[in-house]
């Protein structure tokens, strides 16, 4: 019970609070990479919190909502070739592309399986021999580990069934991406926990290092980020530019050697294509070749599939939304088109979405 009640303190909240507005004497940008802090930000209310100098924006920390419609073509693609089972996280489910969703094609006959992590999709492969098992490889570092040891356990068993469409993203070149850009002023960045516990909070020295802009790693709970905005609203205030840990208990400076290692062994980096920013270098996870034998990629070719070129769906900002310069509810499409039970992009599909925190929450303003 201590350590629930550690974040339900409310005197150490008006404490932070007070922290916040004492150093927020002139506007202060922050940004969130992370889409579960915005959802955080909005469950429990801080922007309200927040004086009217400190704005905050939310970044491109969706790995659904950053999977290019390209990428989410050749799933659908693949999931339309005979003998091949999809098995993908829920939220790929309703994400439109320009040929429709894993869960129309699923609707129209395709053996799309949803599994709540990759081990589900090894115990697929296992279970079904006779067919192709494509495991759907969405997410950031967080995610990255787990599909990697999936692939060392298949190689293992010679289980030669089981196959991955590498969609990974890694998160320190899309910040590169965006403060490289200059679209977006920023102040600072709220760098996020659970990246961070794998990658460890010194992969984050570029952004102190580079762009002379402070950058606190910190967790999920409101006071984590309520002790985060301060630290950042401090340096701003302060003209300082330093890379801080406001959340020891989860990230070290060195991250999960143990993870890292896992993932290394199986992946190396490689363009990737995201939604909003490009095709930016080193931001994917491609299969080593030693691995390379577990590669779906090369199955649309094999059977002779091709995909039409890409289109995002009409009028949809989410791009924008992602790079931070667009708020959700500013996307004309927004609730008066879009919303979660018909979405027209993938940022309000997914329950780390912006629109959808925006939608869920209220974010009018």
């Amino acid at each position: 019970m201590k350590y629930v009640d550690e974040f339900r303190d409310p005197a150490r909240a008006e404490a932070l609070l007070r922290r916040i507005r004492a150093h927020a004497t002139r506007p202060v940008r922050l940004m969130e990479f992370c889409g579960t802090h915005t959802h955080a930000i909005f469950r429990h209310g801080l922007r309200q919190l927040l004086p009217p100098q400190v704005t905050m924006l939310s970044g491109p920390g969706c790995p659904v909502c950053v999977t290019s419609a390209a990428d989410l073509d050749r799933a659908i693609a693949l999931s339309r070739i005979p003998g091949v089972t999809i098995a993908t996280f829920g939220d790929m489910m309703r994400v439109p592309g320009s040929q429709g969703s894993l869960q129309e094609a699923k609707a129209a006959g395709a053996d799309v399986r949803v599994v709540y992590s990759s081990l589900d999709a090894l115990d697929l492969a296992r279970k079904q021999p006779d067919r192709t098992v494509v495991l759907l490889g969405v997410g950031f570092e967080t995610t990255a580990p787990t599909v990697a040891a999936a692939i060392v356990q298949a190689a293992a068993e010679g289980l030669g069934n089981l196959r991955l469409l590498s969609l990974h993203k890694l998160t320190p070149p899309a910040t590169h991406a965006i403060l490289r850009s200059g679209e977006v002023a920023l102040d600072g960045i709220l760098a996020p926990g659970h990246v961070s516990a794998i990658i460890g909070a010194q992969a984050w020295q570029f952004v102190a290092r580079d762009y002379a802009l402070p950058c606190t790693v910190t967790g999920f709970e409101p006071l984590d980020i309520l002790a985060g905005i301060a630290d950042l609203v401090e340096q701003h205030e302060a003209g300082r530019a330093e890379l801080h840990n406001a959340y020891p208990r989860g990230v070290r400076p060195q991250g999960n050697p143990a993870a890292l290692e896992l993932m290394g062994r199986v992946f190396a980096p490689a363009p990737a294509s995201w939604r909003g920013l490009g095709t930016l270098p080193g931001s994917g996870l491609a299969l080593r070749e030693e691995y390379r034998a577990f590669d779906a990629a090369p199955l649309l070719a094999a059977h002779g599939v091709g995909t039409a070129e890409a289109r995002e769906p009409a009028g949809c900002r989410c791009g924008d939304v992602l790079r931070g310069a667009l708020a959700p509810n500013r996307c004309p499409l927004f609730r008066r088109v879009c919303t979660p039970e018909r979405p027209v992009g993938p940022c309000m599909v997914s329950s780390e979405g912006s629109c959808a925190a925006y939608y869920r929450y209220g974010g009018d303003a």
